[in-house]
């Protein structure tokens, strides 16, 4: 008899719960046990970034970690980016806009990267953005596009929250409203 152990799991808002051997990776139990197969396996040794998932918000490869780890954490896969009809994310668009992205098996980890490293630092350098892109591998695109993609994501945020705050009625101290 194989040990198995029950674990909750929250992905993309979404509440699963599992009855698993403790030693299944998250990586597994995303694309095998919960059929989010946009995570994509590559070396399994958390050198490429392709299994790059959300844990808390922040960037982790899910190859490394044992899904009972994060049984109290929230994590969000590449399936989560897309828009509630479907459609895809302005980050998603970036990639595709600025060809940041070939044969695609790597795109998600890069997604996931992006997303949660824009989060942390959203007025990111050019030479930031290259620098945490290194630490994912792409065999075909050269990087030079995927900084691309990602530099002008950041920049639309960056654009679109301006505008957002130009818009917002201002108050002047002592008013009321």
């Amino acid at each position: 008899m194989t040990d198995v152990q029950l674990v909750e799991l929250t992905v993309n808002g979404e509440r699963h719960d599992l009855a698993i051997p403790p030693r299944r990776t998250l990586a597994d139990v995303l694309r095998h046990d919960l059929g989010l197969t946009g995570t994509h396996l590559g070396c399994e040794h958390g050198i490429c970034g392709a299994c790059t998932v959300l844990v808390d918000d922040q960037p982790a490869r899910s190859c490394l970690l044992f899904a009972a780890q994060v049984e109290n954490a929230t994590i969000r896969t590449v399936e989560s980016l897309s828009d509630p009809d479907g459609g895809l994310s302005d980050l998603q668009r970036c990639f595709a806009e600025r060809h940041g992205l070939q044969c695609g098996f790597c795109t998600p980890g890069f997604l996931m990267l992006a997303e949660g490293y824009l989060a942390e630092e959203p007025d990111a350098t050019r030479e930031e953005i290259r620098e945490v892109v290194a630490s994912n591998l792409c065999r075909c695109t050269g990087y030079q596009t995927i900084v691309d993609a990602v530099d002008d994501y950041a920049s639309r945020r960056r654009a679109a929250l301006q505008s957002a705050l130009d818009a917002a009625p201002t108050t002047t101290a002592g008013s009321t409203a």
